[in-house]
């Protein structure tokens, strides 16, 4: 009787603690999608239709409102979110009932319903990068802009350049002093490439006008010989003397005779 009582004790005991302990919090399970996505383990047939949800999306001060599958996931979701906040998937963050929301985990097994609100963040790291691009492009597109300057200057530099070849190979000697004056502008126009900092297709541009600088000081320096071989065209104005008039013999009065 007493073994009995016992026994009955025992499983009134542990039927008590079944019910009064609180069940654990269930982990996530997950697995691997055929694309190599890892998403949410599903306890139930993924293969019935899925309703859609109308999902509320808080941006900043920004309001979104998109319709998407109750069976897709958050990474899914960030997805659709690229085309109304423009920024890329991996620069999202989505913040579901307080908590960041991973991209296999699905919409439904989150607790996600129609007309559920969901926060999209921008990822700091990407901001950080972002800024860094903006500055990269902005100082590209100001050496860009710059080295046009430099090959608009180079363009007219290198007009007086041929002006003067031509000049010197028809025989005409040209004053050194315009020479010297090409060579030191085009020196000028060299040292502001120097002081360019360029990159990708900046730079090439910036070698290609350097290129062009040196090849008119090259052509200036052997127009310079040339000039110098040049013997200068000597005008003399020659004058032509005349010999003084004759002298007209003295002039005769024709006296003419009265009558009366």
């Amino acid at each position: 009787m007493i073994k009995r009582r016992l026994n009955f004790n025992r499983r009134l005991s542990e039927s008590s603690e079944a019910t009064t302990t609180t069940p654990r919090e269930e982990e996530i399970e997950w697995e691997m999608r055929p694309g190599g996505m890892l998403v949410q383990k599903r306890t139930y047939n993924s293969d019935s239709q899925a309703p859609n949800l109308r999902i509320r999306v808080a941006h900043g001060t920004i309001r979104y409102e998109i319709s998407v599958s109750s069976q897709s996931t958050f990474g899914e979701m960030k997805k659709l979110l690229t085309a109304e906040s423009g920024l890329e998937p991996g620069d999202q963050r989505l913040i579901f009932r307080g908590k960041e929301r991973e991209n296999g985990e699905y919409l439904d097994m989150s607790g996600v319903k129609d007309r559920s609100k969901v926060i999209l963040i921008e990822d700091p790291s990407s901001r950080e990068r972002r800024i860094i691009e903006m500055r990269r492009n902005a100082k590209i597109q100001t050496a860009h802009r710059q080295i046009n300057d430099i090959s608009t200057e180079v363009d007219k530099l290198a007009e007086q350049v041929s002006a003067i070849e031509k000049s010197i190979a028809n025989g005409n000697k040209v004053p050194e002093v315009q020479i010297t004056t090409l060579i030191e502008m085009l020196m000028r126009q060299a040292v502001k490439l120097d002081t360019i900092s360029t990159e990708g297709d900046a730079c090439a541009t910036k070698n290609l006008q350097g290129k062009r600088v040196q090849k008119c000081v090259e052509a200036l320096d052997a127009i310079k010989v040339s000039n110098a071989r040049i013997k200068p065209v000597i005008v003399t104005t020659k004058w032509e003397t005349f010999d003084p008039p004759p002298l007209l013999p003295p002039s005769t009065t024709t006296q003419w005779e009265f009558f009366d």
